[in-house]
């Protein structure tokens, strides 16, 4: 299965994506509706060894028909790919096989930032935040995502941008 930083590998398939921010002791997990406007956080994935995390997340998208992963991809700020990076990339790639779905990597520069001030400017608790933080930061990535694959569409029927 294929493995790729563009989005548009999802503009011709119908369905739900899930979307991820991995993390080295948690999975951030959010899905998207079958017709792609919105990303709904769903749950936080206590990580373990990858045969477990890749079942966890089969039965979310046999639950969810989900046809495809948007995974966080942790650059850094200069655009280079650091060893983070690199373990994310080779984890969309054991998922990408495994569950014989394509997986599309998505720039996470500065999401958890964002979601984190969100939750603060909501006067959210530390604890609160610690439990919400990941599937929030994973509905950040795959809005993103959808946000992406809103104006392709856009952009084939002829609308501006």
């Amino acid at each position: 299965m294929t493995v790729t930083d563009d989005v548009a590998l999802f503009a011709d398939r119908l369905g739900a994506l899930v979307g991820l921010d991995l993390g080295t002791k948690t999975i951030g997990v959010a899905v998207s509706d079958a017709g792609r406007m919105v990303a709904t956080p769903l749950e936080t994935l206590r990580r373990g060894k990858f045969g477990s995390d890749a079942a966890a997340l089969r039965e979310i998208v046999a639950g969810r028909g989900a046809v495809g992963f948007v995974l966080g991809w942790p650059r850094n700020m200069d655009g280079s790919e650091g060893p983070r990076a690199q373990s994310t990339r080779a984890f969309a790639r054991n998922l990408a096989r495994a569950l014989e779905l394509p997986v599309a990597l998505w720039d996470e520069r500065l999401s958890t930032v964002a979601v984190e001030r969100t939750l603060l400017e909501a006067d959210s608790s530390r604890k609160r935040r610690a439990e919400v933080i990941d599937k929030m930061a994973a509905a950040f990535i795959l809005q993103g995502a959808l946000d992406r694959l809103a104006a392709i569409a856009r952009q084939a029927d002829g609308e501006p941008g």
